[in-house]
């Protein structure tokens, strides 16, 4: 048997910056950060090709299992397919608000205003669905393990949602409940599975956002 291949290294490129400059990069991007708001209300206005490109290069970018990069991001701009996914996605979500949702989980979401009518679909000029690799697949035919695909994909989506936020626009992160529907009506293959719909443009003139407050940094990190 033959043995693997040793890996392959390149010098890192890296700056180190002075004490006080990274410090004041983390103020302002934390800032930045804090500004940034889910939104269901879009202009319809036209966003650039080359900003959703921008985007999912940034997301190309983020750390995964085994550097396997298990993702494909599908941007929609088609307004007939938005449409189509938008029928598909209020139907699922009709049947999840009048039998699948428990009393807990709607406490929860009633802060939000969410409900079965998915506007956001068609008014905002991109939709972009990312794709999970369950697994991979090998030239010819067969399948390959990926690790940690989950992690990966939340991560990319991250970066993704962080770069629409930079360039100014607005962004919602939608899991119509169930999400099969998507990989067929996009023709992705079995193994790639839904795993965030992403409504990209700019906020309508009148778009609103729920009234809530984030954790404050003592709720949210332990120091030992």
């Amino acid at each position: 048997m033959n043995a693997p291949a040793s890996p392959a290294f390149v010098p890192l490129q890296h700056t180190r910056l002075p004490l006080e400059t990274s410090l004041q990069r983390g103020a302002e991007f934390a800032a930045h950060m804090d500004r940034r708001r889910t939104t269901r209300h879009f202009s319809t206005d036209a966003v650039p090709r080359g900003c959703i490109e921008h985007a999912i290069r940034a997301a190309g970018t983020s750390p995964s299992g085994a550097h396997q990069q298990p993702w494909t991001f599908v941007a929609i701009s088609d307004a007939t397919l938005k449409q189509r996914l938008r029928d598909a996605a209020e139907a699922e979500e009709r049947e999840f608000y009048a039998h699948r949702i428990t009393p807990e989980w709607r406490a929860a979401l009633a802060p939000l205003g969410t409900d079965d009518v998915k506007t956001h679909l068609t008014d905002a000029p991109w939709v972009v669905v990312l794709f999970r690799h369950s697994h991979g697949v090998d030239a010819d035919g067969s399948k390959r393990t990926y690790y940690y695909t989950q992690e990966s994909c939340g991560i990319a989506a991250g970066f993704f949602i962080a770069a629409i936020h930079t360039m100014g626009l607005v962004s919602l992160t939608h899991t119509p409940s169930p999400m099969g529907f998507l990989g067929e009506l996009l023709e992705r293959p079995p193994n790639e599975k839904a795993f965030l719909v992403m409504p990209v443009g700019y906020p309508a003139a009148d778009a609103r956002v729920p009234a809530l407050t984030r954790k404050p940094l003592d709720d949210i990190a332990v120091w030992r």
